[in-house]
């Protein structure tokens, strides 16, 4: 009740935090726990942490496979995540429940067309409209052509490679100026030991980094069976791909901060950033051979 409140006010953070903690009390009823992930999902996806909302929809599936609410949102996510195929697979599913649902039925009907011209999707996706002066007026760097093997490999559309691991840009979501002057980019976060990723669709320049962690990692996620995802376990990093260089992230400072710092290099209009749970043998095996400039 308290995360519906949190909900109905949009206060989508708290909504996310309230529904964990009735996940938490593991109450033993499978339909309710099914609406508290669908519900959690849904505050999830408002915050566009879209692969979280994805992860939350595929668990209260689980629990109650004809919750239909449940597969519309994940529908929804694999649409913003651009996984147009197992979107349309997620909308047959649940139209095998119900035919006529109408949510279901549009978005089949998108995601087929959106799968056929998606070269055409990709081409638009490219012409970024950069609020320039801003982002010179902070010193931030930007890179805004693809290189020949992204084209290659992709067909326009952006790509980031970190060593094998692959992640299509999560969607065509731009930096953008809010009325009070202040850039809000999309921000994909990646999680290379488990091949995961997470993007926000507006992250405010003067927010920390910690506080998108707390509220991504206000319960653990289903991939995390070794439960060392929590908010003050992790390490961040962007690489700088032109020397080969890793540099860590202070989670306490701000995106604007990172940003503005002299080896950072937004590509294709997303900043990026990698996670890791600190002192893990996976981090250690990435790292080594490397040079990192840690805090």
């Amino acid at each position: 009740n308290e995360g519906n409140e949190y909900f109905k006010e949009k206060d989508y953070g708290r909504a996310v935090a309230a529904y964990s903690e009735g996940l938490r009390r593991r109450c033993g009823d499978a339909e309710l726990e099914a609406v508290l992930l669908t519900n959690r999902g849904a505050a999830h996806f408002h915050l566009g942490n879209y692969r979280s909302a994805l992860n939350d929809a595929i668990q209260a599936k689980k629990l109650k496979p004809t919750h239909l609410k449940a597969i519309i949102r994940g529908a929804l996510c694999h649409m913003e995540l651009r996984n147009f195929s197992e979107a349309i697979a997620w909308c047959e599913e649940g139209l095998q429940i119900d035919s006529k649902e109408k949510k279901l039925v549009e978005m089949r009907a998108k995601a087929d067309k959106l799968k056929v011209n998606i070269k055409a999707a990709c081409d638009l996706y490219c012409f970024f409209v950069f609020p320039l002066p801003p982002i010179q007026e902070r010193n931030i760097k930007l890179i805004l052509e693809p290189s020949d093997e992204e084209e290659e490999v992709s067909d326009g559309l952006a790509e980031i490679s970190l060593d094998g691991f692959h992640s299509d840009s999560a969607t065509g979501a731009k930096v953008h100026l809010d009325a009070d002057g202040n850039l809000n980019w999309p921000v994909l976060f990646l999680y290379p030991e488990h091949e995961q990723t997470d993007f926000t669709v507006a992250f405010h320049e003067n927010s920390r980094f910690i506080d998108h962690l707390m509220v991504m990692f206000a319960e653990l996620p289903p991939w995390d069976l070794e439960k060392k995802y929590l908010p003050n376990n992790l390490e961040l990093y962007f690489e700088d791909e032109e020397r080969e260089e890793m540099y860590e992230v202070n989670p306490e400072h701000t995106l604007l901060q990172v940003l503005q710092h002299e080896r950072y290099f937004v590509k294709a209009g997303t900043p990026t950033v990698l996670v890791f749970a600190k002192h893990s043998p996976f981090s250690k095996k990435y790292f080594s051979g490397k040079k990192v400039h840690r805090l």
